[in-house]
């Protein structure tokens, strides 16, 4: 979900953080990137007719295609891509979990019952989940096209965050701005700037640029965060991003906050929020960087070929020319 009104509060309080680049700017430079927003990404838009892209047999291969173009993409600048999988989730995140799932059935109902082909396609979007075997396929595309991935021990955002804090990436990948609550020093996401059409063109965002703006620290910008409102916590009535930000400014802590306005009823918020700011921290500090569990693999061409062609059922010329 990321945080609520992250992105047009950095928009005005911190412009001078947002920078629009293209992908060539960032040749030989290591990304990490949250591999989840693209899987979802190219299941909902890689179609054939309507539905998802299959192969011969009629296994979804969407995301393959999707992925495999999109690499090549990063490959082709220069750019060295290191694909991050979600782990397990914190149990803290069950009821927005719950609440996804529920979101989920109520738009497969939705479809049942309409006829109209454009709502129907809209409320679609709405029921995609990613399941095991997609991620099995990426992980043995990646394989053959001598890419890297790590399966992290936990959420990707706040893993690859804490990648690039230590400097072993040089960005990270995603569209989830709550990879800056982790403390991730530059996010890359697609251009928010809707007058540039150019697709190599990203949106970056300076997290040192927007503390500074921001007149905070990262603890006081996680507080902020969480005041938005965020996976792990709820939120409290009256706050919204615009309020959370001013109270972080003025009292520099929720604890100093709370004590002082005597905010009442909010019991839930109370017994979550500490628990929120530890989560946001949760690998600081703790990744080993000369024992990451990360695959890496040699470029084959002739597997990439038999795999793309053979398997998923891809066009053999497109696939031959897109090979290096």
């Amino acid at each position: 979900m990321g945080i609520k009104g992250l992105t047009q509060l950095i928009k005005k309080n911190s412009p001078e953080s947002i920078k629009h680049v293209g992908l060539y700017t960032m040749k030989e430079r290591r990304v990490a990137i949250d591999t989840s927003i693209f899987l979802y990404k190219s299941l909902m838009n890689v179609r054939s007719k309507g539905d998802y892209l299959r192969n011969k047999d009629g296994k979804v291969v969407s995301h393959i295609q999707g992925l495999y173009y999109k690499t090549n993409q990063y490959l082709s600048f220069g750019i060295t891509p290191i694909y991050i999988f979600d782990g397990k989730p914190p149990q803290e995140k069950s009821e927005c979990l719950k609440e996804r799932t529920k979101k989920v059935e109520e738009c497969k109902a939705k479809m049942e019952l309409t006829e109209n082909l454009e709502e129907k396609k809209a409320l679609e979007k709405g029921t995609i989940r990613i399941k095991k075997e997609y991620v099995d396929d990426l992980k043995h595309l990646f394989s053959l096209m001598g890419v890297s991935y790590i399966h992290a021990p936990g959420e990707a955002e706040a893993y690859a965050s804490e990648l690039c804090r230590m400097g072993y990436v040089d960005s990270v990948i995603t569209e989830d701005m709550d990879t800056l609550s982790y403390g991730c020093p530059q996010l890359l996401r697609s251009c928010i700037d809707k007058t540039i059409k150019r697709p190599e063109v990203v949106t970056s965002f300076d997290f040192q640029q927007i503390l500074s703006d921001f007149k905070m620290n990262h603890d006081q910008f996680i507080d902020m965060c969480i005041l938005c409102g965020c996976d792990y916590c709820p939120t409290i009535p009256k706050v919204g991003p615009i309020r959370a930000m001013k109270l972080m400014q003025k009292y520099g802590s929720i604890d100093v906050f709370l004590e002082t306005e005597n905010v009442q009823g909010i019991e839930e918020f109370k017994s979550k929020y500490q628990v929120s700011r530890e989560l946001f921290k949760i690998f600081s500090g703790k990744i080993d960087l000369d024992n990451l569990p990360i695959h890496k693999s040699e470029y084959d061409s002739e597997k990439i070929y038999n795999y793309l062609v053979n398997e998923c059922s891809m066009n053999a010329k497109r696939i031959q020319n897109s090979l290096r």
